[in-house]
C-alpha cells in the first residue's frame, strides 16, 4: 500500500502563485510515476502533470508554461509549482502515484480577485 498526502492550497489571486506538495509513504519502490490531476465543480477530473521515475515530464495544454512539476527526497515527494494561475485553475487538485493507482485527499485550489 502507498498512502499519499498533499499540502499547499488554498486561495490566491489571479496571476498569483502556489505550490502543491505531496509526500508518499509505504511501499513506494514500486511506484514509478506520480503526478498531479484536478476536478471543478461539474467537470471530469483531469490530467493536470506527471513525471516518471527517470524525470520524464506530461503537461496539460493549459497549464505548459505556467506549471512545473518536480520530484525530490529520493523520488518520494513529487511537487506542483504553479504560477500565472487563472480562475479557470479553481479546482481540488489530486496527487496520484501508479502503478497501481494510488490517490491523495485532494487539496482545494481557489483562484479569486
Amino acid at each position: 500500500q502507498v498512502q499519499l498526502v498533499e499540502s499547499g492550497g488554498g486561495l490566491v489571486q489571479p496571476g498569483g502563485s502556489l505550490r502543491l506538495s505531496c509526500a508518499a509513504s509505504g511501499i513506494i519502490f514500486s511506484i514509478i510515476e506520480m503526478g498531479w490531476y484536478r476536478q471543478a465543480p461539474g467537470k471530469e477530473r483531469e490530467l493536470v502533470a506527471t513525471i516518471t521515475r527517470g524525470g520524464s515530464t506530461t503537461y496539460a495544454n493549459s497549464v505548459k508554461g505556467r506549471f512545473t512539476i518536480s520530484r525530490e527526497n529520493a523520488g518520494n515527494t513529487v511537487n506542483l509549482q504553479m504560477n500565472s494561475l487563472k480562475v479557470e485553475d479553481t479546482a481540488v487538485y489530486y496527487c496520484r502515484a501508479s502503478p497501481p493507482m494510488y490517490w491523495g485527499q485532494g487539496t482545494q485550489v481557489t483562484v479569486s480577485s
